[in-house]
C-alpha cells in the first residue's frame, strides 16, 4: 500500500481543474474545508427548494418558493431614484409582480418582452396586499422548461460563493469521480436496500424530495457508513496491532476474590459480575488487555477493579491503580484498605508527598515483591518506579491521561494489562467513537444500598431562603457543597463569583464553617481545603467545578448549584453524584436565574426526571451535538463530515463489528473486499491506518 491508488488521484487533483473554479473561488471555498474535488463530493447538500412547475400561485402559500408559467404584462420604470422596478405578470389565475432594485432596463426588457410567456421562480411574498417576487431565481423560455431541476439542492456557502458556482463546481467533481470496488459487506448492502458508493453520491447531490435530505435516506446512510467504518477500521487496526504484541496470561484461583465477595454487605450486581468475568477472561487470555469500564457515579467500579488487582495477585503478579489527582489516589487507597485486608494483601499509596527514606523503603518493597497493590498518581511514572512483575495497571478517569502515558505504563512492566475507568457516561456510539480500540465493559446498575439524590429547582431570586434553610441543616451536622457558576468570560470572574459567595456564606454560617477550594490555590491548599472538609472541620464547601470528579465524602448530604444553567447535562450529573454516597437521604438544590431558555429548561427538567447518567448522557448529544459534548479539540473525537453521530448512531455499533470481523478475516485486507477497503480508507484521509497497514 506504498501510496494514493490512482483511481483516486482526480478526486484529489487542484479544485482549478474543475470546470468553473477559478483561483478566486478556490481560496473562497478553502473557508468551508474545501481543497480538492473529494471534498466537494463530502458537501452534501444541506436544504432542497421545491421548483415543481404549479398552475397558478394560489396553489401556494406565501412565503414559500413558487415556479409558474406567466404572461409577461407591462413594465412600470420607478419615477424616483432607489424605487424598485416592476414588471406585471398573470399566471392561468393570478396577477402579481416581478420586483427588481438597480435593474439594467435595457437587459429587463430583453429577459421579459410584454406580450412573451415566460417561466419564473422564486420567493412569493405578500407585501401591502400585493403578491410579489423580488428578484426571481430564474426566468426561463418556454423551450428551457426542461432544464428546470423538479427539487433544487441547497449547499452551505461561504462570503463570495453562489449556489449557482456551488452547484457547477460540485458537478464538476461527480463528473471526475472514478468507479470503485465495493467495500460494504454484500449481505448487509442488500438487507439495508443502500446503493453503490457512486450511486449514492448522484443521488445525495440530486434529491428528488425533502425525505432525500435525511439521515435516514438510503443514499445518505450509506455514505455515512463509509466514513463510520474507515474509522472504525482504523480503531480495528490499532486494536489488531495492539494485540499482536503477545501479553502475559494471568489466571487466578479466585481465592482472594472469593474472602473480599463474601464479606461484602450486599451482593454484587448482575453487571458487576458480567464485568468480572469478561476481565478475568481478557486477563487469562495470551494477547494484552486493552478494555474501558464504564459506570455510572455510584455504580460499584472499585469492586470491580479491585477483583482484578487481586487475581493479579493470585497468580504471583503486582497490580498499579492510578488516579489522576493526589486526592483521588489517597480516597482509593482508603476505599481498598479494608477489602485488602480481609484478602491479606498488602497494599501501599505512592504520591509525589513521598520524600527520602519512606520513599526508599516503598521503591525497595516494590521491587522485591514485597508490595501487590501499588495505588498512586503519575509520580509511578517516574524512571526510578521498578515492580518486580507488574501486570495490571487501572487507569482512573480515562481523560486524564493520553494514550502516551498508557504507553509509558506498558513499558513499566512485562506487556502489562490495561483498565481504564471512567465515571463519565458517555453514549454508546461516541464512546465507540473515542475507545474503540479498546474492548467495553459498562455497569449499568446500581449496586443495593445507594440512596436516591431528590433534586429540585429554585430561582436565584430565593437565595436568601436557601442560605437559610442551609444554615438550619448545619446546625444539624449535616455537610454541603455550594458549587459556583461556570463564568465563561475569564478565570478571574469565576474566582471573584466563588470569593463572594464564600464571604457571603461565612457571614451568614459563621467564621470556620466554611471552606472554599478553586482551579488558582496551590495543589497544597486545594489538598488542605478538601483534608478540613473531609473530616468534617467545615461544613460547606465552596468550590470551582474542581470537586467534580470522584471526590467521596459519605457525611455530605447537600448539593447546591449556583446558576446551573450554565452547566452542561453531564458536569450537571457528575457534581450531583458526589452526595447520597451515605446512608443519609440527600438532596440537590439546582439555582438558575430566571428566566430559562428553552434548553436550559430541558437540562434542568431532565436532571429532575432521573439519575440514569446513560439516558442523561443519550439526551445530552440530542440537545448539544456530538463535538460540543465532549469538546472535540480535547477529546480526541474524530469531525466527521458525513455521519451524523446523533442520528445515526446505531451505525456506528454496525460499523465496529464489520471492521472487527472484516481484519479477523483478512487481517492484511488482501482479499478483493480487503483491497477495496484499503481504497476506502485512502478515500478517507485515515492515513493513521494506511500507516498501520504499511508496517504491518
Amino acid at each position: 500500500m506504498s501510496g494514493r491508488p490512482e483511481a483516486l488521484f482526480p478526486l484529489f487533483g487542484a479544485l482549478q481543474n474543475l470546470g468553473g473554479v477559478g483561483p478566486k473561488t478556490a481560496q473562497l471555498m478553502a473557508a468551508l474545508g474545501i481543497e480538492k474535488p473529494r471534498d466537494l463530493l463530502f458537501l452534501l447538500p444541506h436544504a432542497g427548494v421545491d421548483r415543481r412547475l404549479r398552475g397558478s400561485i394560489r396553489d401556494i402559500g406565501p412565503p414559500a418558493t413558487v415556479t409558474v408559467e406567466v404572461e409577461v404584462g407591462q413594465h412600470r420604470a420607478p419615477r424616483q431614484k432607489g424605487r424598485p422596478y416592476r414588471v406585471l405578470v398573470r399566471d392561468a389565475r393570478a396577477e402579481f409582480q416581478l420586483v427588481f432594485f438597480h435593474p439594467r432596463t435595457d437587459w429587463l426588457q430583453r429577459q421579459l418582452p410584454t406580450g412573451q410567456r415566460r417561466i419564473v421562480s422564486g420567493k412569493l411574498e405578500i407585501f401591502d396586499g400585493v403578491a410579489q417576487i423580488v428578484h426571481p431565481d430564474l426566468i426561463l423560455r418556454l423551450e428551457e422548461a426542461d432544464t428546470l431541476p423538479e427539487f433544487e439542492p441547497v449547499y452551505p456557502l461561504t462570503a463570495g460563493i453562489t449556489q449557482r458556482q456551488m452547484q457547477k463546481a460540485v458537478a464538476g467533481a461527480l463528473d471526475s469521480r472514478p468507479d470503485l470496488q465495493e467495500w460494504i459487506d454484500p449481505a448487509l448492502k442488500a438487507q439495508r436496500r443502500w446503493p453503490g458508493w457512486a450511486e449514492a453520491m448522484d443521488q445525495a447531490h440530486a434529491p428528488k424530495a425533502a425525505a432525500d435530505l435525511s439521515p435516514t435516506a438510503p443514499a445518505r446512510e450509506r455514505l455515512a457508513y463509509d466514513e463510520l467504518l474507515a474509522h472504525q477500521l482504523t480503531l480495528a487496526l490499532a486494536r489488531a496491532r495492539a494485540r499482536r504484541k503477545a501479553g502475559v496470561s494471568t489466571k487466578g484461583d479466585g481465592r482472594l476474590v472469593e474472602k473480599v465477595l463474601a464479606v461484602l454487605p450486599y451482593a454484587p450486581t448482575g453487571a458487576q459480575i458480567r464485568a468480572i468475568a469478561e476481565i478475568t477472561e481478557d486477563m487469562a487470555a495470551s494477547v494484552r488487555m486493552n478494555r474501558l469500564l464504564q459506570g455510572d457515579v455510584g455504580s460499584g467500579k472499585t469492586l470491580v477493579a479491585m477483583a482484578a488487582l487481586l487475581t493479579v495477585v493470585e497468580a504471583g503478579g503486582q497490580g498499579v491503580l492510578m488516579a489522576p489527582t493526589e486526592i483521588l489516589a489517597r480516597q482509593h487507597a482508603e476505599g481498598i484498605a479494608p477489602m485488602a485486608a480481609q484478602a491479606g494483601v498488602r497494599v501501599e499509596l505512592l504520591t509525589g508527598r513521598d520524600k527520602g527514606r519512606e520513599r526508599a523503603r516503598k521503591l525497595s518493597d516494590l521491587a522485591s515483591g514485597f508490595i501487590d497493590i501499588l495505588i498512586g498518581t503519575h509520580a509511578v511514572f517516574q524512571k526510578d518506579v521498578a515492580f518486580r512483575d507488574l501486570r495490571l495497571a487501572v487507569i482512573d478517569e480515562q481523560h486524564r491521561f493520553g494514550v502516551a502515558q498508557r504507553m509509558a505504563l506498558g513499558e513499566k512492566g512485562h506487556r502489562v494489562d490495561v483498565l481504564v475507568m471512567t465515571a463519565t457516561p458517555i453514549p454508546r456510539s461516541l464512546a465507540l467513537a473515542q475507545y474503540g480500540d479498546m474492548d467495553l465493559s459498562l455497569l449499568d446498575e446500581k449496586p443495593p444500598g445507594r440512596q436516591p439524590v431528590v433534586t429540585s429547582l429554585a430561582s436565584t431570586e430565593r437565595i436568601e431562603e436557601v442560605v437559610a434553610r442551609l444554615a438550619t441543616q448545619v446546625g444539624e451536622g449535616r455537610q454541603a457543597y455550594w458549587v459556583c457558576p461556570l463564568v465563561e468570560e475569564s478565570e478571574t470572574v469565576a474566582l471573584t463569583a466563588a470569593q463572594s459567595r464564600f464571604e457571603a456564606l461565612r457571614a451568614a454560617l459563621g467564621e470556620g464553617v466554611v471552606g472554599l477550594v478553586h482551579g488558582q490555590l496551590a495543589p497544597a491548599e486545594k489538598d488542605a481545603a478538601m483534608a478540613d472538609f473531609v473530616a468534617g472541620r467545615t461544613r460547606v464547601l465552596v468550590a470551582t467545578t474542581v470537586i467534580e470528579v470522584g471526590v467521596n465524602v459519605p457525611n455530605a448530604t447537600i448539593m447546591i448549584i449556583e446558576r446551573a444553567e450554565s452547566f452542561g447535562l453531564a458536569q450537571l450529573h457528575q457534581l450531583r453524584g458526589r452526595v447520597g454516597r451515605g446512608s443519609g437521604a440527600s438532596t440537590c438544590l439546582l439555582l438558575y436565574d430566571p428566566p430559562l431558555g428553552e434548553t436550559a429548561a430541558r437540562r434542568l427538567k431532565l436532571m429532575r426526571e432521573t439519575d440514569d447518567g446513560f439516558k442523561i448522557a443519550e439526551e445530552d448529544l440530542a440537545i448539544r451535538g456530538a463535538g460540543d459534548m465532549i469538546g472535540t479539540a480535547q477529546s480526541g473525537l474524530p469531525r466527521f463530515r458525513l455521519a451524523d453521530l446523533e442520528r445515526q448512531a446505531s451505525l456506528m455499533a454496525l460499523a465496529q463489528s464489520d471492521a472487527r470481523k472484516l481484519l479477523n478475516d483478512d487481517p492484511d485486507l488482501s482479499s478483493p473486499r480487503g483491497r477495496a477497503a484499503r481504497v476506502l480508507l485512502w478515500l478517507m484521509e485515515q492515513d493513521r491506518a494506511i500507516r498501520l497497514l504499511q508496517v504491518g
